[in-house]
């Protein structure tokens, strides 16, 4: 079990999908389809959905938290949010749309791609499953 902060309440469990950039969903997301569409993301042309995101923070305007919201309405937003350090624009999307989330974690050695955690935004714990 790793300790985190909690961020946006719930539980979700799925697959990580990790990068080591922060992400901009406002134009750097398709909302319809989950797909990273930023050319220069190391993500480009990978699909979020149904994924638990492992991301150091977000960037870019306040309207990605809106594009999250969306998302979750389109179903192809994340299971939940992994975030080293939260920043305001992907905690207010997570909360708005009901995504777990949690930040601070104090081990990210296993949390690599293609891993199965659940994350526990009630009580700030990811286990690896």
């Amino acid at each position: 079990m790793i300790d985190c902060r909690n961020i946006a309440k719930g539980r979700d469990s799925g697959e990580l999908i990790v990068s080591s950039e922060p992400i901009s969903f406002l134009g750097g997301v398709d909302p319809k389809t989950g797909i990273v569409i930023d050319p220069n993301h190391e993500l480009k042309g990978q699909s979020i959905k149904d994924k638990v995101l492992f991301i150091p923070g977000g960037k870019g305007s306040t309207v990605g938290s809106y594009v999250i919201f969306q998302m979750k309405k389109n179903n192809t937003a994340p299971k939940a949010i992994i975030c080293l350090n939260a920043e305001p624009i992907i905690a207010t999307g997570a909360i708005m749309s009901d995504i777990p989330m949690v930040d601070s974690p104090e081990d990210t050695d296993e949390l690599k791609n293609g891993v199965l955690v659940e994350v526990d935004g009630d009580n700030g714990k990811i286990a690896i499953l």
